[in-house]
């Protein structure tokens, strides 16, 4: 058993991690929301509203660190329904813009889709050591793991619209990265509930 400064210790390092990735994401949120609504960008709009649901999630993590299972539980699963209710919003954007069109700049999403890959590059390596920690970190692992995947798609994004000289890979990569905050949403949920179900 632990004792108690061990703890401490761990909850501390726990909380260090959390903001730092919160306050990264809360920047780059702005950033990529500034610059995909000027760049009329689905994709970089839906990146900047997973970073925001990620600095969210980051701040219900903080709320848990050194709490009761049960509040962990409760912060991954409300974690996870917030991740699914802006992913299904980035669906209705996506959905919108097909129907009345846009022209994305593709220099500024190739642009702001590499910092923002650079600036989730670090996130997900302050918490990799946390990956198979309690269950609001995992959380912040699967999250972050996610972005990297959705910067990526941003930047391939960007590629194509150059390439093809068409707004639909911008609109498709957008509709990715939704269905990506989805499911991990649902992950999230269903990780809480087996948690629940086994140390509650």
């Amino acid at each position: 058993m632990r004792c108690d400064c061990e703890l401490e210790a761990k909850n501390g390092e726990e909380r260090r991690v959390l903001v730092t990735l919160l306050l990264i994401n809360a920047g780059m949120f702005v950033l990529e929301m500034a610059f995909g609504i000027f760049a009329q960008s689905t994709a970089l709009i839906a990146d900047a509203l997973d970073m925001l649901a990620d600095a969210a999630v980051y701040g219900i993590g903080l709320y848990a660190v050194g709490r009761a299972i049960r509040h962990k539980v409760r912060a991954a699963r409300v974690s996870g329904v917030l991740q699914m209710l802006l992913g299904l919003g980035v669906l209705f954007e996506v959905i919108r813009r097909f129907v009345t069109g846009s022209a994305p700049e593709p220099q500024i999403m190739i642009g702001i889709g590499v910092l923002a890959l650079i600036a989730n590059s670090v996130c997900l390596a302050l918490i990799a050591k946390h990956r198979d920690g309690e269950i609001h970190m995992r959380a912040s692992w699967i999250f972050s793991r996610n972005d990297v995947l959705a910067n990526l798609g941003v930047v391939i994004a960007g590629v194509l619209v150059a390439a093809i000289d068409s707004y639909l890979p911008d609109l498709i990569v957008g509709g990715v990265i939704a269905a990506i905050v989805v499911s991990g949403g649902i992950r999230i949920i269903r990780e809480a509930k087996h948690e629940l179900a086994t140390n509650g």
